[in-house]
């Protein structure tokens, strides 16, 4: 179950070769989703389009489809980000003893997620610190990059630090002290992401008013090129969400700076900085203008080949289910 199956989402592309590589795994895969961009998923996936004019009609239409699937006796069933669709699979999937899984990694808990925890037999995440609940039914998996849409680069040095901030503009990406680091540091800093909500709309405009300038979100095809020409990605989002872009910036060789400590499992120390001290980051960012940034790339790409492939990924969810 997801919201989209889109190539091109600008923030839900990457669910795309998650079931492709599930596809590999099953016989068939059934996908339930709002919208699904058709001729994108292996033969073996049928998909099925809950669309209707109001949230409760999509409910019913959902919950239709879901209990049609149920009756072939589907080795578990799988939820995408979603904590609502677990909470509605939950008493239909539960009397059959068909466990519901819920992939999730964000920061900020609800009422709902609280729901759907209870009634999920695993809760699938990148990291333990990457679900906002203490549970004892955490399994983290891993992020799941696509790497071969994202390989290695090498770069050559130029006479300025390139360097790149990826995702929307939402205070809690921290991009204030990005962005007065590499002033500090005097880089060359390209903000891009799309702003979705009012909250994300109004930082973009305090950033520009700190003379920052974002560039609107590109589609996801183009994003490995936008990787592939830059020197250095930073991203400084709060505890507890551990974007996968920065995996998928290391995966393509480039250095990463990040601030959260749930990228420890593949960032060294030198690679990380306090998240609220611009002058920490400026400091972090002099010392990778002069330093063997292919080498540094060349190890976080294989931190990411270990442990947050989408292969990894796949592999780790059917583990899961058959468990």
């Amino acid at each position: 179950m997801t919201q989209e199956v889109d190539p091109e989402h600008p923030v839900l592309a990457a669910t795309v070769p998650k079931i492709q590589a599930l596809a590999r795994r099953f016989d068939e895969v059934a996908v339930l989703a709002a919208s699904a961009v058709p001729g994108v998923l292996p033969e073996n996936c049928r998909v099925f389009e809950y669309v209707a004019g109001s949230r409760v009609q999509r409910g019913r239409l959902y919950a239709a489809a879901l209990e049609r699937e149920l009756k072939l006796g589907p080795t578990a069933v799988l939820v995408h980000m979603t904590p609502l669709l677990a909470v509605l699979a939950g008493p239909l999937a539960r009397p059959r003893r068909i466990p519901v899984l819920l992939w999730f990694t964000h920061w900020k808990a609800s009422r709902t997620l609280v729901l759907a925890e209870r009634l999920c037999a695993a809760v699938l995440t990148v990291d333990s610190r990457s679900f906002p609940l203490d549970s004892r039914k955490v399994v983290p998996i891993g992020h799941g990059i696509d790497l071969e849409r994202f390989p290695c680069t090498r770069r050559e040095r130029g006479p300025r630090l390139r360097v790149l901030a990826l995702g929307r503009t939402s205070p809690a990406k921290g991009y204030e002290t990005i962005v007065r680091a590499a002033a500090l540091a005097g880089v060359e800093l390209e903000l891009r992401g799309p702003s979705f909500t009012g909250e994300e709309r109004a930082e973009r405009a305090r950033l520009e008013a700190l003379g920052a300038r974002v560039e609107e979100a590109l589609p996801y095809a183009r994003v490995p090129g936008l990787l592939f020409g830059k020197d250095v990605f930073v991203n400084n989002m709060r505890e507890g969400a551990l974007d996968k872009v920065v995996y998928e910036a290391a995966a393509t060789c480039m250095p990463v700076l990040a601030s959260n400590s749930g990228f420890d499992d593949f960032l060294p120390a030198e690679l990380r900085f306090r998240r609220e001290d611009a002058n920490d980051l400026a400091e972090k960012l002099a010392r990778l203008r002069e330093a063997d940034r292919n080498t540094i790339g060349a190890e976080l790409r294989a931190a990411v080949e270990k442990r947050h492939s989408v292969e990894h990924w796949a592999d780790e969810v059917l583990r899961v289910a058959r468990r």
